[in-house]
């Protein structure tokens, strides 16, 4: 395991819920600091810098947008997207660990791209219900969070890329999904993405599914990990905006945050898709920060 407690760890909130219809994941920085996110870093050791939140218009300032239907909001997030990248640039170009509060998942557009631009090998651990691989053309809804991997693969047109660097297949690593419409099924097959679905989750349980995708992602130099909240099951994170029953239970999701800990080469971190409308009790914003502990190195014993 190699200690990440050396550098310090930058947090950003992105509050936008542009990405999809339901309102309410733009409070998801709030929920997430207000469950403790500094104080619990600060406990296991860290130096913790909160960089405030970007600059987010909230949907009733954006003027209607032409041609907007396949891909809503799309110029608006773009400008929080460059955002983004920005910010995940500094800051690896400061040598600091970045966790970027979301907001609802198109956040990743640019946290990712701006990883992809490191002098280092990137792989990225999406770990998510939805597979977040639909385009303008194949999705049924308009939601941009649901194109975030396809524009990180340069399958959408712009403004919805970042950098100049793609992601490519063999990169990038699923867990957890079990939510996928039919054209994106498809289009995951044809670019051969390794998905770790719950199936494989439930034949062969969660330490053998962190092993085999830190295997593949075993040439890589440093990884990205994108947390979207609804890979949880909704028994234990209710507050997320697309909640899909059969999830991560607990302690599945502990482990695996664990055994990334171990690993020691993710250097990036989202958490996406609190929906503190919908949550109980703050419920959701305290398992995520945990999460976000025991992947900085927090253990039991």
């Amino acid at each position: 395991m190699n200690d990440t407690r050396s550098c310090d760890v930058r947090v950003f909130g992105v509050p936008m819920d542009l990405g999809q219809r339901r309102r309410g994941v733009d409070m998801g920085p709030s929920a997430l600091r207000y469950a403790g996110l500094d104080s619990r870093l600060r406990k296991i050791g860290y130096n913790v810098i909160d960089s405030g939140n970007l600059t987010v218009p909230i949907s009733e300032q954006i003027e209607d947008e032409a041609g907007d239907a396949r891909a809503y909001n799309a110029a608006a997030i773009s400008q929080v997207g460059s955002q983004a990248y920005e910010c995940m640039c500094e800051t690896v170009r400061r040598g600091e660990f970045a966790i970027f509060l979301g907001g609802d998942h198109s956040i990743s557009m640019g946290t990712v791209a701006g990883s992809l631009g490191r002098g280092e090998s990137v792989g990225v651990l999406w770990i998510d219900a939805h597979g977040d691989f639909n385009t303008p053309m194949t999705t049924p809804s308009g939601n941009v969070h649901g194109m975030v991997v396809a524009s990180l693969m340069g399958l959408c047109p712009p403004p919805l890329r970042f950098g100049s660097k793609l992601l490519s297949p063999e990169q990038i690593v699923y867990i957890g999904v079990r939510d996928l419409d039919p054209e994106e099924k498809k289009a995951m097959s044809r670019h051969h993405l390794k998905a770790l679905t719950m199936r494989e989750i439930d034949e062969v349980g969660m330490a053998n599914v962190v092993h085999a995708a830190l295997n593949a992602l075993g040439n890589v130099d440093c990884i990205h990990v994108s947390l979207d909240m609804d890979a949880l099951d909704p028994s234990v994170a209710p507050g997320v905006g697309t909640p899909v029953a059969g999830g991560l239970t607990y302690r599945e999701a502990h482990l695996l945050m664990e055994m990334l800990a171990d690993d020691g080469r993710v250097r990036a971190l989202d958490i996406v898709e609190v929906n503190p409308i919908l949550d109980l009790g703050n419920a959701t914003g305290k398992l995520a920060v945990e999460l976000a502990a025991s992947l900085l190195g927090s253990r039991i014993y």
